[in-house]
């Protein structure tokens, strides 16, 4: 690595007498995390790349079942093909970089490619947290207004729901990375993490970064709070009416249409407090890393595993996928 005393920066107006083209700085950073420094690359080789082969595969069964097998076509499996297809983009923003890492021991990464992997990065958290909240809705509908669900869930409904989480997480990611983008970086930087994690990177700036920790508060609240805030809403009610009724077989199956949602909310929302809400330390920095292997690759993993093990409609369209394919 070298050491230049350069000020490297986004912006036109600070440019390091380093090549540039078009005015932007063609430095890089360095992901210094213990994943790429370990003496066991080949077994954090093996265990990132089988993570996300099942990941994506897992998703893709689960997208693709919903694609084609019609009795799946419904409000609530519209919403988990939307959440496979993030987790795919999530999983593939984040992991391929890690094993390339942990293969060549090259832990160098553009700015631009930076940038890039935040911006999807954040975006596919955002989304993941408008998509949970607009799966607890529909499953407020139907366990609370079930002889209103079909009017209420109709296909435009579950379009607008699907398609303002994906507008809404990305507007959200793009507004806060360009204001990272005009951060400035004094000298090759080392950042302390296994991807370009928002909040490391803008630790390791030289501007002030008052105005972005503000901002980045503020759209915590507003992508992760609010939405955790309605979901934990919906719960309070499908639970108050499941405690209704008459039968033990009444709760059990309304419980059980809604208990995948759930495992995956806790499993997400889990991990997510877990990084956020802890004390930090000196110490902390590589829990930090851990629970975001755990959140980033793990959560991905788990999430088509509680929906098709958990739910026998799902496991019933992905047999029969399958036997489509073969026959085929």
């Amino acid at each position: 690595m070298t050491n230049n005393k350069n000020i490297f920066s986004f912006t036109k107006g600070n440019i390091p007498s380093t090549t540039v083209t078009n005015n932007t700085s063609l430095t890089e950073f360095f992901l210094v995390s213990f994943f790429a420094t370990t003496n066991n690359q080949a077994v954090v080789f093996t265990g990132v790349i089988i993570t996300y082969l099942l990941a994506v595969l897992g998703n893709l069964m689960i997208t693709t079942a919903v694609c084609l097998v019609s009795q799946l076509h419904t409000p609530m499996y519209f919403f988990l093909c939307n959440l496979s297809v993030d987790d795919i983009v999530y999983v593939s923003t984040v992991l391929p970089k890690l094993f390339v890492t942990t293969l060549t021991g090259n832990t160098s990464i553009s700015f631009t490619s930076c940038i890039v992997q935040m911006f999807f990065f954040a975006s596919c958290v955002a989304v993941e947290f408008f998509l949970l909240t607009s799966m607890a809705y529909d499953r407020y509908v139907a366990i609370c207004i079930p002889l209103h669900y079909i009017v209420i869930m109709n296909k435009m409904v579950c379009i607008l729901l699907a398609t303002s989480s994906w507008f809404l997480g990305t507007i959200a990611s793009l507004s806060f990375t360009l204001m990272v983008t005009n951060l400035t970086f004094c000298d090759v930087q080392d950042i302390n993490h296994f991807f370009c994690d928002p909040q490391t990177v803008i630790k390791i700036s030289c501007s002030d970064t008052t105005y972005i920790m503000l901002y980045s508060m503020i759209l915590g609240v507003l992508v992760g709070c609010c939405p955790f805030v309605l979901i934990i809403t919906s719960y309070i009610y499908i639970i108050s009416t499941i405690l209704k009724i008459q039968t033990s077989g009444g709760r059990s199956k309304m419980f059980s249409s809604c208990s995948s949602h759930l495992m995956v909310v806790i499993l997400f929302y889990g991990t997510s407090l877990s990084m956020n809400m802890k004390p930090k330390s000196e110490n902390s920095e590589k829990l930090d890393i851990i629970l975001s292997l755990l959140y980033i690759a793990v959560v991905p993993l788990l999430n088509p595993l509680v929906y098709s093990l958990r739910n026998r409609e799902v496991m019933k369209a992905i047999k029969k996928c399958f036997t489509k394919i073969i026959t085929f």
